[in-house]
């Protein structure tokens, strides 16, 4: 049987795992003794495989990772107050099937936003949607917004993702706009999906540097009281590898 129509179908139909086993089997003349059954088994499989590993990639393109981080590669040995039994535990992502927020903070070089990214890392893998991004900026973004009539949109958006993962939060005191902006995004997400803070400042100094009192108030009650904290300390990780033992 002439089996390049059949090929060239496939490809129409763009089973393209299905086709890069089905030629590989023709080259092998092993997989002639298995039956029927077995080789079509092979050739869903290989073409489901290669569709999960193109969502996934899709995934880790979207969530715009700005590190190769990844939770294997987290280094415990550095004196920094990482409680590591605890981060450990977030692997299986119950975290995010539970909708908690993690708060991770501390002085610069400690490693918070390579903490941020290797989870938001492991939840590509696992098969949720992640997003990474700059808190200033996005706070700009969604003013932007509102001049072309693109807010709600936006904050749909920011909605989604399973996992949000704000970085750099408090390098400056909100204006009430960024505040109001910030406070929708909150209450978007609460107890619906989960969000990773990360900032230098300690949580304590988080009501002050959002500003309006009211709207501090009602963000803080809906990140922090269903939280994971992560209070990092110690100096440069840089340093403390450049320093000799």
């Amino acid at each position: 049987m002439n089996i390049h129509p059949v090929i060239e179908k496939l490809k129409l139909l763009k089973l393209k795992g299905f086709v890069e086993s089905l030629e590989d089997q023709l080259k092998n003349d092993a997989a002639q003794d298995l039956l029927f059954e077995e080789r079509l088994c092979l050739l869903v499989e290989t073409e489901l495989m290669i569709r999960e590993n193109n969502r996934l990639n899709t995934r880790l393109k979207k969530a715009n990772l700005k590190q190769q981080a990844c939770l294997q590669d987290v280094d415990y040995r550095i004196n920094r107050g990482l409680d590591k039994s605890l981060f450990l535990s977030f692997e299986n992502c119950n975290w995010i099937a539970n909708h908690k927020n993690i708060l991770i903070t501390g002085p610069t070089g400690t490693g918070k936003s390579y903490l941020g990214e290797a989870l938001v890392h492991n939840a590509c893998l696992k098969g949720y949607i992640g997003k990474r991004v700059q808190t200033t900026r996005l706070l700009e973004s969604l003013v932007g917004a509102k001049g072309d009539n693109s807010y709600l949109k936006t904050l749909k958006e920011i909605a989604r993702y399973d996992v949000l993962l704000l970085d750099d939060f408090g390098m400056s005191t909100l204006s009430n706009e960024n505040a109001k902006d910030f406070w929708e995004i909150v209450d978007d997400r609460y107890n619906a999906k989960s969000t990773i803070m990360v900032s230098q400042l300690p949580v304590e100094l988080w009501h002050e540097t959002i500003g309006d009192k009211m709207i501090a108030d009602a963000v803080l009650d809906r990140i922090v009281h269903n939280a994971y904290p992560l209070r990092l300390s110690g100096g440069s990780i840089r340093k403390q590898k450049e320093e000799p033992e």
